[in-house]
């Protein structure tokens, strides 16, 4: 381990991120009352120019008047690149309630970006007396955001989250696809004649985890586009747990259950995971650095892995 310890990710359960446009409020007490773990109130893709105005004052009006229960209640502004980001952020934070936990800047990229809207979000809190920062959650859906990953995930203290947005990001990179996410046709290998389908969002997945377990943040899967498609959600969102990330968006209320079954360790899982730290602490009381359980060599490792699966059980039952 080096001498700088990897910190901690926010303890907060974030299996499914439910995304509703601002300008359809006639649903936000649909979202409150989801199973998703985090509500993500939108401003920006899903809100024509045309209705920015009007999504934002219908934002402000809920954040306070419907109750949201436990979940992280979060908006996603505008691009920097855009005329309307800055009145998003002043708004939200002059004339909606304490509630909100969490802001989402979408196309980040690089740390200049997180620092711009940080020093806005900081003289707003100060101007307006609000006790409770607001925390972060970035977009990378950039060539540059995913060459900057790493940077961006050290951008800001306030910084909690990271999702990869797959639509815009493959874009960016020039991708041949008009899909967002999942598997893609062409992207195949060939064995003996037959077509064996590889993951194209695995490598910048894995950049994004990287990036966010050194600095402390917790790494989200974005999108999945095809809604119709349960099991190329399940099949995604599993890829993605398997890697390290912690949940998954849903552009529709369907995907909710999807996402929360994926990232909720199974009975089994975590009956193995305390079965192999009793196992372990066995071998520890007699002097022993490691032991076999069920057939497999279980170490000092095996019980990091085993305390993630039982904390994470444990901090969605009390949540």
């Amino acid at each position: 381990m080096s001498f700088r310890i990897q910190p901690a990710a926010p303890a907060r359960p974030n299996r499914c991120q439910l995304f509703g446009p601002g300008s359809r409020p006639a649903i936000f007490e649909k979202m409150a009352g989801s199973a998703a773990d985090v509500i993500n109130l939108d401003l920006e893709d899903s809100v024509a120019p045309s209705d920015k105005d009007s999504a934002r004052e219908n934002i402000i009006q809920a954040i306070g008047d419907i109750d949201w229960g436990k979940k992280t209640l979060s908006v996603r502004i505008n691009g920097l690149d855009t005329p309307y980001w800055y009145r998003d952020v002043v708004d939200l934070l002059e004339k909606s309630s304490d509630r909100l936990d969490q802001i989402m800047i979408p196309k980040v990229g690089c740390a200049a970006d997180l620092y711009a809207v940080d020093a806005l979000v900081t003289a707003v809190e100060r101007a307006r007396g609000r006790t409770k920062p607001i925390k972060f959650e970035v977009i990378i859906e950039s060539a540059a955001g995913i060459a900057h990953v790493e940077e961006i995930a050290a951008g800001s203290p306030r910084l909690e989250a990271m999702s990869l947005g797959a639509a815009d990001f493959a874009a960016s990179m020039g991708m041949a696809t008009t899909g967002i996410g999942g598997t893609q046709e062409n992207y195949y290998m060939l064995h003996e004649g037959a077509k064996h389908w590889s993951d194209p969002w695995h490598w910048a997945q894995a950049a994004i985890v990287a990036a966010c377990r050194t600095h402390g943040v917790l790494p989200v899967d974005g999108p999945f586009g095809d809604f119709s498609d349960d099991e190329g959600y399940r099949a995604q969102a599993l890829r993605s747990a398997t890697l390290g990330m912690v949940g998954k968006w849903a552009i529709h209320p369907k995907q909710v259950a999807l996402a929360n079954e994926v990232f909720t360790p199974s009975e089994k899982a975590v009956t193995e995971a305390r079965e192999i730290l009793a196992a372990m602490e066995e071998a520890k009381a007699k002097g022993e650095g490691a032991t076999v359980y069920k057939g497999r060599l279980v170490d000092i490792a095996s019980i990091k892995q085993a305390e993630v699966i039982v904390k994470q059980s444990e901090m969605i039952a009390g949540h």
